[in-house]
């Protein structure tokens, strides 16, 4: 895991690929896992297009960091992805991504942020599928570079 991070700051180096996962909604999100292994898998590719792969697991602060360090285990995770726990929901909530409802946490959502602070992606699934693939975030990676 990661200490706290400003996503201004990241954005202003590179595209940052945000995603927010379900977090901790009382389990591990099995969605999430394989999302993430997808992710995780095509890390070399999101290097050379020079993004900046950001997670939030969002959910209640009590344990929040024990239940994350659970998440991270047996996941190979890649030495340029960041990490974030969102205790009490403090960044979904301002992002509008609260998903308030018993034993849920957040929409999974994925966001791809240019180095202008401009949302360039944005795909919120208001269930517990529709997830974005690395092959969907690393197309529109592709599609911000301009035309030669």
């Amino acid at each position: 895991m990661t200490d706290p991070v400003e996503l201004q700051r990241l954005v202003t180096n590179r595209p940052v690929v945000l995603v927010v996962l379900r977090g901790w909604p009382g389990y591990q999100c099995p969605i999430c896992t394989r999302q993430v292994h997808d992710f995780a898998t095509d890390a070399a590719e999101f290097s050379a297009q020079n993004a900046q792969v950001l997670m939030v697991y969002p959910g209640p602060a009590e344990q929040l960091k024990a239940h994350a360090q659970e998440f991270l285990q047996n996941k190979q995770w890649p030495k340029d992805f960041l990490f974030v726990i969102d205790p009490d929901y403090a960044f979904t909530q301002a992002l509008g991504l609260r998903w308030d409802a018993k034993n849920e946490t957040a929409y999974p959502s994925t966001f791809i942020i240019d180095q202008q602070k401009k949302v360039r992606f944005a795909h919120v699934s208001y269930g517990h599928g529709g997830r974005v693939s690395a092959t969907d975030a690393l197309k529109a990676l592709r599609d911000l570079k301009p035309k030669q």
